[in-house]
C-alpha cells in the first residue's frame, strides 16, 4: 500500500502525518508541487520483463506525459534482491540531491521510497506498483530501494542522456528512516 509520512525536517522520530489513501496522498503532495498518479497496465508485468514489454503495457500514459510535459526519452529499470551491484546502485541515490529536470518514475512492480525535502518538511513517499511520482526540477530529495531492491520502474526524461544528480552536500538523508525490504520481494540467493 502506498504511504506518505510527513516530518518536520528537524524531527525524524515522529511523523506529523501518516497517510495511506492514494487520493489523499496525491492531494497532499500536489500542495507542494509533486505529481502522484495511479496508472493501470494493459497487461501484467513482473521483474525480468523486457523494456519493450513494459513500455508497451503503459504506452498510452507514457505518450500522454511526453506530450504534456515535453519528455523526450523513456527507459525501464528493473532490480531484484540478487542483483550483483544492488549496494552500489542503492548508495548512488541515498544522499540528498536535485536535478535540472523533473524526475519521473512509474512503479510497474515492487516498490521504492522517495523522500522529498520541501519548505522545512520531509515527505517520505513509499511508491508501489501502479504509482507514478513526478519530482520537479530543483526539488531536494533522495531515493531508497532498500537493501533488497525489488522493483520495475519506467523513467521519463527531458535530457536524453538520462539521470544527472546535483548533490546538496547536506546529511539530512542520514537522519530519516530508510526503506524496509518490500514484503513481496524474493530473498537474495
Amino acid at each position: 500500500m502506498s504511504r506518505l509520512r510527513i516530518y518536520a525536517d528537524n524531527a525524524h522520530d515522529s511523523a506529523l502525518a501518516d497517510i495511506r489513501d492514494h487520493d489523499a496522498i496525491s492531494a497532499e503532495l500536489a500542495k507542494v508541487g509533486i505529481r502522484f498518479e495511479a496508472w493501470e497496465a494493459a497487461q501484467p508485468i513482473v521483474p525480468g520483463a523486457s523494456q519493450e514489454e513494459v513500455i508497451a503495457a503503459y504506452q498510452g500514459d507514457i505518450d500522454r506525459l511526453m506530450r504534456e510535459e515535453g519528455y523526450r526519452a523513456v527507459d525501464v529499470i528493473s532490480l531484484k534482491p540478487d542483483h550483483p551491484d544492488r549496494a552500489t546502485l542503492r548508495k548512488k541515490f541515498l544522499d540528498e540531491h536535485t536535478h535540472s529536470e523533473d524526475e519521473v518514475r512509474f512503479f510497474v512492480a515492487g516498490a521504492g521510497q522517495f523522500t522529498l525535502h520541501i519548505q522545512g518538511k520531509v515527505y517520505e513517499v513509499l511508491c508501489e506498483a501502479g504509482d507514478l511520482i513526478g519530482v520537479p526540477d530543483g526539488t531536494p530529495h533522495w531515493f531508497d530501494m532498500s537493501e533488497s531492491p525489488y522493483f520495475v520502474a519506467i523513467r521519463l526524461f527531458t535530457n536524453t542522456e538520462g539521470w544527472v544528480a546535483n548533490f546538496t552536500g547536506q546529511d539530512i538523508a542520514t537522519r530519516f528512516p530508510r526503506m524496509d525490504p518490500h514484503p513481496s520481494a524474493p530473498r537474495a540467493a
